[in-house]
């Protein structure tokens, strides 16, 4: 798909759709290169649709579904403000009634959930560079003002855990799950509390909720894996494995831990 997509767009420089299609691609590359834990390649697949959006939303006339989407990838990437901006754009620009009515209500739940507060992206950003400290002390101010929005106590929960502070962390990210998240990352991020914890029937219970989210979630089924294998069930673990390996059969870590299994067995 991406050759014949590369093509169109050589072909039809000027028109956008193959270009949106490519776009749209890229992201899904990087979706899926995130849940195999290759940061780095999903982040090259990103900065390509960044590119892709970049020229369509320089395109004269404007073309209303190129700001729908960039919108969105805005919001993934966490840029909060270019999404306002983008999914304000698109509304004044497309007569999509269901898109238009969908855009809208991203825009109420970003203002809802403090999305706009400079004090979460920021909190957000310390936490990503590393900088956990900073990033804490902005998502504890984040929750100071927002106490009911779960995605503030998510990034309590997600700096706790990378200071290597198990039990707060996942205190943060139980809070996180009352008020109301459901989200993959939220229960992994949990699991991984509790299994240094020791709890490992609990961590087991939090990854499988993740997994009913996310069936096909191969980082998911390879720490389930790990979990297994943690315990002694090494036949289990295999199990895992080779399950994340149908899915994606070029799943590093999963073929780094059946070899490790291996070597063990």
């Amino acid at each position: 798909a991406e050759e014949i997509f590369l093509a169109l767009v050589g072909l039809y420089p000027e028109t956008p759709e193959p270009l949106l299609d490519l776009a749209l691609l890229r992201e899904e590359h990087a979706k899926l290169l995130r849940e195999e834990m290759e940061e780095t390649k999903a982040d090259s697949e990103d900065d390509l649709a960044f590119e892709c959006y970049r020229t369509l939303l320089s395109m004269e006339p404007p073309f209303a579904p190129a700001y729908y989407h960039a919108a969105f990838f805005f919001v993934r990437k966490r840029s909060f403000d270019r999404a306002v901006s983008l999914f304000t754009s698109f509304i004044g620009l497309s007569d999509d009634e269901n898109k238009v009515v969908r855009a809208k209500e991203v825009l109420k739940k970003l203002q809802d959930l403090g999305y706009l507060d400079t004090t979460f992206k920021e909190a957000y950003d310390f936490i990503q560079l590393g900088e956990e400290e900073k990033g804490l002390e902005k998502a504890l101010e984040f929750v100071g003002k927002y106490p009911a929005v779960w995605n503030g106590w998510f990034l309590v929960g997600w700096a706790r855990r990378r200071l290597g502070r198990w039990k707060e962390a996942e205190e943060a990210f139980s809070r996180a799950v009352s008020l109301g998240a459901q989200e993959t990352d939220t229960f992994n991020e949990m699991a991984l509390c509790q299994t240094e914890l020791g709890d490992f029937a609990a961590a087991r219970a939090s990854l499988e909720k993740a997994l009913r989210i996310e069936p096909e979630n191969v980082k998911i089924i390879v720490n389930l894996g790990a979990l297994a294998f943690r315990t002694g069930k090494k036949g289990e673990a295999l199990g895992f494995f080779r399950s994340a390996l149908v899915i994606d059969p070029n799943d590093a870590l999963a073929k780094d831990w059946i070899e490790k299994v291996g070597d063990e067995g």
